[in-house]
């Protein structure tokens, strides 16, 4: 008898949408604004699943759009040319699901992808994620139940989604810091047969009524639809400065910052901020007022858009350079470069895969977010796997396998007598981890980035396969529980410095992806975890352990417990922890 399939998630909304002649621009692609609607509606309906009120968009994070759904071309003999796209017809499948659920917000993830109903082809468009805030009557924040996650995937989600949330909050701090450390004066490109086009040619300014079909259930302005009218004046700033039609490739983080009403005037405002070679930045926002000769206006969003214009093989072309204005055009220009660092950034390190990412990625201030972030998320993602197998059990520790593609991982673990908070506090001080694992020889503070993330220098035993000692510069980051349930989290991935080369006495090592999880068990026991995804050189060290031929790692995981009960009560130690 066949096993039942997993539950479905309650939260998750489903939906498909043919594409008509009236939801494509006029190169018969499917419109931007037209998707953003179908995007907004899905995540909106999941979002309601969940908190059982009304809901309203507070933010929609970076959209990359991979495909574009454009109306095929049709060969001579009327047989459809596939490499064109899929068109008029066909569908787009949106499906929206709540990842996790805060005080009064959640995140909702969608996923979008088309399906050509000739060949039954399906692709991906772009996946994004929203935050949702629920309202009471009046207004009120309503406060939401926990969601629980079933499925490995949704366990995952559930537990990166607090690091996408703590990036979202720092995400101005990242930009100012970025700017203050940068130059004032940005440096112009110059390319060759081609003359600055002053920004202010490529200004746009158009004024929406709000009418009732462009509201939602509860009366506000669709957000969906707010943000199609700003991809419209976006897309014509664009083409102002290319004189072309230009083809959206990014949008940065749509901040709903309040609501609109029947009745409202919407001012829409886009310019072309600053022209890379082969893109440029379009900045938006949108104001509010409610009577024609009303002087007060209320700014309700913003966003950042990037555009490219393809040539006839679908190859970016070079663009025109942009001449700002001075002042705050000054300021919108650097702006623009800022937020192009900390999009590549933020898609390197990121969004790539865990197996693609460098094991040793290079260090700088701009983008300690995006790495602090993945550090935790691996961390995070390789906890939620399920596959987990019970490897060997000596006395109270218990050592787990997980055998995947190109790596084996070890979970080691054990409770302690000991507060998680205090764990948490000890474990994470790389200073002291001598103290407990002898194959540690000494660990150099090099930079306290801020409270969560330290950078050190390591310095190991000598393995007996080695002639000399190894040495690791380690980015530790920590993080307290988000919520009731979730571990204090103490992640450690290897980066680089300028400062701390490979050295010759040493053997520079390396870790992807190793770290601590600690959940209180009660007001004075704690499961302690460690996790490490073993490299080559570390390997045969794992297996021999695994295998039983050694008890190395649980004699130190025991070492481990003993230095954290000699050391809970120690007020001076206490004092001295960062």
């Amino acid at each position: 008898m066949a096993s039942p399939s997993p539950a479905r998630n309650p939260t998750e909304v489903q939906m498909s949408q043919l594409v008509l002649p009236c939801h494509t621009n006029h190169r018969g692609e499917l419109s931007t604004g037209q998707l953003l609607k179908w995007i907004d509606t899905a995540a909106c309906l999941s979002a309601e699943r969940h908190a059982g009120c009304p809901c309203v968009t507070a933010s929609m994070d970076d959209i990359y759009f991979e495909h574009t759904i454009s109306q095929p071309s049709v060969s001579p003999a009327g047989q459809r040319d596939g490499r064109s796209g899929v068109g008029v017809g066909q569908v787009v499948n949106i499906k929206a699901k709540v990842n996790r659920a805060f005080n009064s917000s959640m995140e909702v993830g969608i996923q979008v992808s088309y399906e050509d109903l000739c060949s039954g082809k399906h692709c991906s468009i772009c996946k994004a994620y929203a935050t949702f805030v629920a309202q009471g009557s009046l207004g009120s924040k309503v406060r939401l139940e926990p969601l629980t996650p079933q499925t490995e995937e949704e366990k995952i989600e559930y537990s990166i989604a607090a690091e996408r949330r703590r990036m979202r909050l720092v995400h101005k701090d990242t930009l100012k810091d970025l700017l203050t450390s940068s130059p004032q004066e940005t440096e112009r490109e110059t390319r060759d047969g081609s003359e600055a086009v002053p920004a202010e040619r490529t200004r746009v300014e158009s004024v929406e009524l709000v009418l009732p079909p462009h509201a939602n259930h509860q009366g506000n302005t669709f957000g969906g639809q707010i943000m199609a009218w700003m991809e419209n004046v976006a897309t014509i700033a664009a083409s102002r400065l290319c004189h072309a039609h230009p083809t959206l490739r990014a949008i940065e983080m749509f901040h709903f910052r309040g609501p609109s009403q029947v009745g409202d005037r919407l001012v829409l405002k886009a310019i072309v901020n600053n022209a890379f070679k082969n893109s440029m930045e379009v900045g938006v926002s949108a104001e509010a007022y409610g009577q024609e000769m009303s002087i007060s206006r209320r700014h309700i969003n913003s966003a950042f858009m990037t555009f490219v214009v393809l040539d006839e093989e679908g190859h970016p072309r070079t663009l025109p350079m942009v001449a700002p204005e001075p002042g705050d055009g000054e300021r919108r220009y650097r702006e623009a470069s800022a937020r192009k660092k900390i999009r590549l950034d933020r898609k390197y390190v990121v969004s790539c895969k865990q197996t693609e990412v460098p094991l040793s990625v290079p260090w700088d201030q701009s983008n300690k977010v995006y790495l602090s972030y993945n550090n935790v998320s691996a961390l995070k993602m390789l906890v939620a796997k399920a596959n987990w197998v019970l490897a060997r059990e000596k006395e109270k520790v218990r050592m787990y396998t997980l055998e995947e593609d190109k790596f084996l991982s070890f979970r080691i673990e054990m409770s302690v007598c000991i507060t998680a908070s205090r764990a948490f506090s000890l474990l994470s001080n790389l200073r002291r981890r001598h103290e407990w694992d002898s194959h540690y020889v000494s660990a150099e503070l090099v930079q306290k980035v801020d409270d969560d993330d330290m950078i050190y220098h390591v310095v190991s035993q000598k393995l007996r396969s080695e002639k000399k000692p190894q040495d690791f510069v380690i980015l530790a980051s920590r993080r307290k529980p988000c919520s009731k349930g979730d571990p204090y989290v103490v992640a450690f991935r290897s980066v680089t410095l300028p400062t701390h080369p490979a050295r010759a006495e040493f053997t520079r090592g390396e870790t992807l992806c190793s770290g601590f999880c600690i959940w209180p068990e009660s007001e004075e026991m704690s499961k302690v975890a460690y996790y490490n995804q073993a490299m080559p050189g570390y390997l045969n060290y794992v297996t021999t352990n695994v295998a039983g031929l050694s008890s190395d790692i649980c004699s130190t995981f025991e070492a481990c417990e003993k230095f954290l009960l000699k050391n809970k009560h120690d007020l001076i130690s206490r004092l001295q922890d960062f």
